[in-house]
């Protein structure tokens, strides 16, 4: 089997705007690839761009998918360390979209051998349920946003915080109000916070029933993590400061978090985020499954990364939940209130509607 023509997308999917603490987003900056074999078996692929946080965008990935593209022309899918070492080696770092054709090789490799993509990675089914996001806004918004979600059977409620410590703090305070002690409350500073800030409000949230907080700092205070974490109760989850096994390790071995959070878009894709979960699993260190703003073809993919890798405990696979408004998945995941299913079928088992693919802006490379 060899690469015989490539597809790519700009898959702009519109949303509402939704706001963290480095920036706000009004659509959701996807790119599709599709990886086309000469026996006419194809896989394909997503990732979501977020500037703020991981250096790239639409354009950017878009540019550079062409370039892999060319790269892999005429060559073996099926040898996926192979085709993902030429990426690395061409360009350093650009890690969301890598993802996506990283996705798309393993979604063609686990058609081509019949499986579920968890069975090709050796995985089982299992339960998962996802938490859902709240973006930042008045006390008020939120907590009436908190209610809502909660009288709708919410099973958890991770919160977009990193503003004023202060501000923050009467965030969640609302929220308790709202909703009671009997949820779960992850916060997400996104590195909005300086060290001193950081301690302020973990100390002023500790009362209000933390589960954990993700990314409180920038990375570059990745060393006063450590510190940070002695002076507070509330768990720190890394995000931001751990891309691929390496930064894994540094910090698991530094006692510098409580869990990491795994994001393909961070990561590079499938290969690097087994990678990780396994460093982390050495270190007694759970893990969380994440994105950016996929969609369900994207999330089925993710689901079925959590069958193959036991050391991811947490899941927060509603990216498509917080705002997205229109859904041009076939397949893909489906959600059963905030339990999460597989569509069966070979590989991710999911697919771009062609009618929805017809409005993108499309580039082939052959």
């Amino acid at each position: 089997m060899l690469i015989k023509e490539i597809e790519i997308y700009r898959l702009s999917i519109p949303m509402e705007p939704f706001v963290i603490a480095t920036g706000v987003m009004e659509f959701a900056q996807n790119t599709f690839v599709k990886i086309i074999s000469d026996e006419g078996m194809y896989g394909v692929g997503e990732c979501s761009a977020f500037p703020m946080i991981v250096g790239e965008t639409q354009n950017t990935c878009i540019a550079l998918a062409q370039d892999f593209a060319k790269i892999w022309i005429g060559k073996d899918p099926l040898n996926i360390e192979e085709r993902l070492a030429e990426l690395h080696l061409y360009i350093a770092r650009n890690a969301t979209i890598k993802s996506a054709f990283d996705m798309a090789l393993y979604d063609l490799a686990a058609k081509n051998a019949g499986l579920p993509l968890y069975q090709f990675l050796g995985g089982k089914p299992r339960d998962i349920v996802t938490d859902i996001t709240i973006g930042i806004a008045s006390p008020e918004e939120m907590a009436a946003k908190a209610k809502n979600l909660h009288d709708h059977a919410a099973v958890a409620l991770k919160v977009k915080l990193g503003k004023k410590p202060q501000d923050d703090i009467a965030r969640i305070k609302a929220i308790r109000q709202a909703v009671g002690f009997d949820i779960p409350i992850r916060i997400d500073a996104n590195q909005g916070w300086s060290y001193e800030e950081a301690l302020e409000a973990l100390k002023g949230l500790e009362p209000l029933k933390i589960q954990f907080c993700e990314q409180p700092m920038r990375t570059y205070n990745d060393h006063l993590l450590p510190q940070l974490r002695s002076e507070t109760i509330v768990p720190i989850m890394a995000d931001e400061s751990v891309y691929d096994h390496h930064d894994a390790e540094r910090l698991c071995r530094t006692d510098s978090c409580d869990y990491i959070n795994i994001k393909f878009s961070k990561s590079s894709g499938i290969a690097e985020s087994l990678k990780i979960q396994a460093v982390a699993q050495e270190f007694g260190i759970p893990c969380m499954i994440g994105g950016m703003l996929e969609s369900r073809l994207a999330l089925a993919a993710k689901t079925h990364f959590a069958y193959a890798a036991p050391n991811v405990k947490f899941f927060d696979l509603d990216t498509c939940m917080v705002g997205h408004l229109e859904d041009p998945v076939i397949g893909g995941i489906q959600y059963d209130g905030y339990a999460i299913k597989i569509t069966e079928g070979p590989g991710i088992a999911a697919d771009i509607d062609p009618a929805f693919l017809d409005k993108c802006e499309k580039w082939v490379i052959s």
